[in-house]
């Protein structure tokens, strides 16, 4: 009996010990939010997803886990997999404030099991359920309010161009902080707004001043292609 209990006791400081490898420590997140007219405008295009055409908003592309070097962790718990069930009640959210812009159409699923797979997974030992995850991203996009605060600078989504810096000006004014744009090239090779980059304390609550931006760089003057 004392020998099993031997093998018991290590077993569970094994799983334990297991646990706390996969809860990896990071610096911020880098909060990714994506203009759907600029994925769409490309020679790649997209597909909307089964749910219909999303609304013309900024979707979330992710929250994901970050060092201060520019390096970030990745799939850090191959025993967490994606539930859907844990999620059910932010299901329709997540429709409207995450959609799938990949082709083929999907309904989501696989985009958000990415997601939480290869950056959720990394955020445990903070955001210790798949819930908190993308309960803590959804909030953080209605306090972004990018649109809002682009519109209200008079940067339209209308296929106009505006400079890099009225654009930068516009959303650090929002929310208090230098966001990374970061831009792609339209079917013609016009520079455009496509993915916004703000960056989120450890506890993936409140905006911070980014400690490092990405790699890459806009024009000084980029579309804003309509959706």
């Amino acid at each position: 009996m004392k020998s099993q209990g031997s093998i018991l006791m290590k077993l569970v400081l094994l799983q334990y010990m297991s646990v706390l490898c996969f809860s990896q420590d990071f610096d911020f997140f880098y909060f990714v939010l994506q203009w759907p007219g600029s994925y769409c405008d490309t020679q790649q295009s997209c597909c909307y997803p089964t749910t219909g055409k999303p609304s013309a908003d900024f979707g979330i592309h992710g929250l994901w886990p970050n060092y201060k070097d520019g390096s970030y962790p990745s799939n850090c718990d191959p025993n967490n997999s994606f539930q859907r069930s844990q999620i059910s009640d932010l299901i329709s959210s997540l429709q409207r404030n995450w959609p799938t812009l990949a082709c083929p159409s999907g309904n989501g699923i696989q985009f958000w099991t990415h997601e939480w797979e290869k950056h959720g997974t990394c955020s445990e030992s903070v955001l210790s359920s798949q819930h908190d995850y993308f309960e803590a991203a959804l909030n953080l996009k209605q306090r972004a309010n990018l649109l809002q605060a682009l519109t209200s600078a008079g940067i339209q989504p209308d296929g106009g161009s505006y400079s890099l810096s009225s654009i930068n000006a516009a959303i650090k004014g929002a929310i208090g902080y230098t966001p990374f744009i970061q831009c792609n090239v339209d079917s013609t090779r016009n520079s455009q707004l496509y993915q916004v980059y703000l960056c989120v304390n450890t506890n993936g609550s409140d905006f911070i001043q980014c400690p490092v931006f990405p790699s890459g760089k806009c024009g000084s003057e980029i579309e804003f292609p309509s959706f």
